[in-house]
């Protein structure tokens, strides 16, 4: 039973405090939508592989003796090989052990001859040079454009499509090998060989002068820096055979040949061979 008791009142809320003491509202600061850090896994950054990481050549010693453009010099076929029977047989069985008939392989500044085995039929062979005409004499290659690699270095070709370059007796007349050796980096598969060989014969107008003014050894080292100086090819390895006082090749990496390869002076009828070879790494490079 309820009872109504007559001194109960209404109750009221307490008059606000003076403004002195008076609690100004509490105030939050704006929340976003973040995620912690920590849970998230990073961002690889953007891979190094295929870049330049420094310039080999200064300016003085990418210049040639003849000043004028290498399209005139090359507008004539030479159906002629630029090096003795001792080098191509040498040269030929490097690419019968290195190479794979699945293989689609670029032959870069090419000619009217590959030097390739003869008895093995590869995949795809492309072919890039400085004469038409020369290149549709080459019966192994399926196809073939003309490009000055001086003027322009970016290839019409897709990136990773090769599983091969091959550079025969020509890296003495590249004046921007830095880029070339990129581009070629750019469309050799993972793995792919890149196998740049030469010996003493050159255009000697047509050199640049880091090559005309160098020794056998020190043409060998510029390029070994060609190689290293773009990220993510192995460390490049280096083949020398250099005449014999019989005329033939001999290895020379045996002791007996260091002095001949520092100096580059061993006499003999064949042509020294020189080769430098490395492969684009598996794994990507990251900075």
């Amino acid at each position: 039973m309820l009872v109504a008791r007559p001194s109960c009142q209404q109750w009221l809320p307490p008059p606000p405090p003076p403004a002195k003491h008076r609690r100004s509202p509490t105030t939050f600061p704006a929340i976003r939508a973040t995620t912690d850090p920590s849970c998230l896994r990073p961002e690889p950054a953007p891979s190094a592989a295929g870049k330049i990481k420094r310039l080999v050549l200064t300016p003085e010693s990418r210049t040639k003796l003849d000043p004028f453009p290498d399209r005139e010099f090359y507008s004539y076929p030479r159906f002629v090989t630029h090096v003795d029977d001792g080098f191509i047989a040498t040269l030929t069985e490097l690419y019968r052990e290195r190479l794979r008939p699945e293989h689609e392989v670029l032959d870069v500044m090419s000619s009217w001859v590959s030097h390739l085995p003869p008895d093995v039929k590869y995949r795809r062979v492309v072919g890039h040079g400085m004469n038409a005409q020369e290149l549709a004499r080459n019966p192994r290659l399926d196809y073939f454009f003309v490009k000055d690699l001086n003027k322009e270095q970016t290839l019409e070709l897709q990136s990773a499509s090769f599983d091969a370059v091959l550079c025969t007796v020509s890296v003495q007349y590249l004046q921007q090998p830095e880029r070339v050796f990129a581009e070629m980096f750019r469309v050799l598969r993972p793995g792919g060989v890149f196998i740049v060989s030469f010996s003493n014969r050159l255009f000697y107008e047509k050199a640049i002068s880091a090559w005309r003014d160098g020794t056998a050894y020190s043409r060998v080292q510029l390029v070994v820096q060609y190689f290293q100086c773009i990220e993510g090819f192995t460390q490049p390895e280096v083949i020398r055979k250099l005449p014999s006082s019989g005329g033939g090749l001999q290895d020379g990496n045996s002791p007996f040949g260091w002095i001949a390869r520092f100096l580059g002076l061993l006499s003999g009828s064949s042509d020294p061979f020189y080769a430098v070879i490395a492969y684009k790494n598996f794994k990507p490079v990251f900075e």
